[in-house]
Order: structure tokens, then C-alpha cells, then sequence
């Protein structure tokens, strides 16, 4: 697939088909493809957490979700909670920050590795959903997400259920200076 049209037909989905199931071995490739984003100082902070089984994505949904994104994945066949090692991306070796934004470069490059990572998974006929809304800590605890990790969302793949229209972009003149 071309990429601008890879880019253009992708969406967020908030209703997912039922009963379908995802291969671990999918979910391996999407991970393998945000390996090649670039990262602070080639520092690649991003983490992956896949949760796969009905229990685990019962457990993650019900207690980790609000309720309109636990409704909003619903009948997603797989979870990818995403995080990044604190205090390297954006700082030095001996842990100093190297710029005003500190932590916020680990957030920045788990960004850019995420695009790859649903790009890839519409690529091979996937849906996502990233919801930032969920509760850190209670999937911190779920998962055994260590301390050392900033927990920021949680990405559900599946198959769309709807095919919602593209939302209005801003025109291209608002957001761009030339100089």
C-alpha cells in the first residue's frame, strides 16, 4: 500500500468486530516496525506490554479503563500498553537533563515509535484506538511494569465494526510558516 493512502485511511475506532483474535506473531511484527523510529541519542526508551488472553483482557479492561474506553475496546482482540525508560531520553549518562524538556523527549520518541507501530498494524488489515485515558498505576500493578517506566497509553488492535468518515483537518496554511 502507498503511504499517503496508508496515512489517509487509517482512524481512530471505537467499535471493534467480535470475536476476532489476533496472532502473537502480529503483534511481533508491529513491535519490530517501532523499533526503527528514531529516539534520543539512538536511546530507544519505547516498552511494549501485548495482552493477549481473554482473561488478561478482561482484567486490563475492567480495571484499568474508564468506562467509555473500556467500551470503546470492547471486543478488541489484543492491548499493547505503552511506556518509555524514564530519564534517558532527553538526558545524559549521568542522568542530567540535556534540555528543558527532560522527560517529555521519552514521551516524544514513545510518539514517533507508536505511529510506526499502528501504521504498521493498518498496513497488515488492523485497526487501533490510542487512549491516553486509563489508570497508570493500576496497569502498572497488572502488567509488572517496573518503576523505572513511564506508563502512557494503551493502543487496542482489532478489525473495525464501523468505517468512520475522516475528521475535518485544519487547512495547512494555519499550521505552517515559511520563513
Amino acid at each position: 500500500m502507498e503511504f499517503n493512502e496508508l496515512v489517509s485511511i487509517r482512524r481512530s475506532i471505537r467499535k471493534f468486530k467480535e470475536g476476532a483474535t489476533i496472532d502473537k506473531n502480529d503483534i511481533v511484527e508491529m513491535v519490530k516496525t517501532s523499533q526503527n523510529s528514531p529516539s534520543w541519542k539512538n536511546s530507544q526508551t519505547p516498552r511494549y506490554y501485548a495482552v493477549l488472553s481473554d482473561e488478561m483482557l478482561a482484567k486490563v479492561k475492567n480495571d484499568c479503563l474508564p468506562e467509555f474506553n473500556r467500551n470503546s475496546s470492547a471486543n478488541a482482540p489484543a492491548l499493547i500498553v505503552t511506556t518509555f525508560v524514564k530519564t534517558r531520553a532527553g538526558f545524559n549518562r549521568d542522568g542530567v537533563a540535556d534540555n528543558e524538556l527532560g522527560d517529555e523527549w521519552g514521551a516524544y520518541d514513545l510518539g514517533l515509535a507508536n505511529q510506526l507501530l499502528i501504521l504498521k498494524a493498518k498496513e497488515m488489515g488492523y485497526d487501533t484506538l490510542i487512549m491516553g485515558i486509563r489508570d497508570g498505576e493500576k496497569l502498572r500493578e497488572c502488567l509488572e511494569i517496573p518503576d523505572t517506566e513511564e506508563v502512557v497509553a494503551v493502543i487496542a488492535v482489532g478489525y473495525r465494526d464501523i468505517n468512520p468518515e475522516m475528521p475535518k483537518r485544519k487547512d495547512t496554511n494555519d499550521i505552517l510558516k515559511i520563513f
